[in-house]
């Protein structure tokens, strides 16, 4: 007897089960980033460095009110950086394993997990809802889907109830 073939997932992945665990789901939803907070770092201070020395410069030939206008905006553009290195690693992760749905949010280095039974677990909203999804049981809940485009929401949720009925 052949085993029944496992759903083909559009956003989650399938880990391989080793000894102690079954196999699981996960769905990875990450912000999309086109400069790492390291690489910030590094153009942050490149540009520190271009601009006051341009600064220094104008204030040797006598334009004294330069350099406190070039520390100010290096100030403001990193706060700028700083807000935007914060959130750079915001995520959640979803993992389906051993009975258990297991959602992770973390935001600014923030982590916020909870744990539902996948026996008494609900996913909203409805096909065709923008809204975030929300999971919910237990008396607890808890909001996903930030990080997926609006109009690819409904096919998250259809694709996580999937796999809840599936195992």
């Amino acid at each position: 007897m052949s085993q029944p073939t496992p759903p083909a997932f559009r956003f989650a992945t399938l880990s391989v089960p080793d000894s102690h665990s079954h196999e699981a789901v996960q769905w990875l939803l990450k912000r999309h980033c086109s400069i790492t907070p390291a690489q910030l770092g590094w153009f942050y201070v490149s540009l520190c460095v271009v601009s006051l020395g341009i600064a220094a410069f104008f204030w040797s030939q006598g334009a004294t009110m330069v350099m406190p206008y070039a520390w100010l905006e290096l100030v403001a553009v990193g706060a700028a950086f700083l807000v935007y290195a914060r959130h750079a690693g915001d995520g959640e992760k979803i993992v389906l394993q051993d009975g258990l749905l297991v959602v992770e949010l973390e935001t600014a280095g923030r982590m916020q997990r909870e744990e539902f039974n996948q026996a008494w677990v609900r996913i909203e909203p409805k096909d065709g809802d923008g809204a975030l999804i929300e999971v919910s049981g237990q008396g607890r809940s808890v909001r996903v889907g930030r990080h997926v485009r609006p109009e690819l929401r409904p096919a998250l949720a259809r694709e996580i109830r999937l796999a809840l009925r599936a195992r």
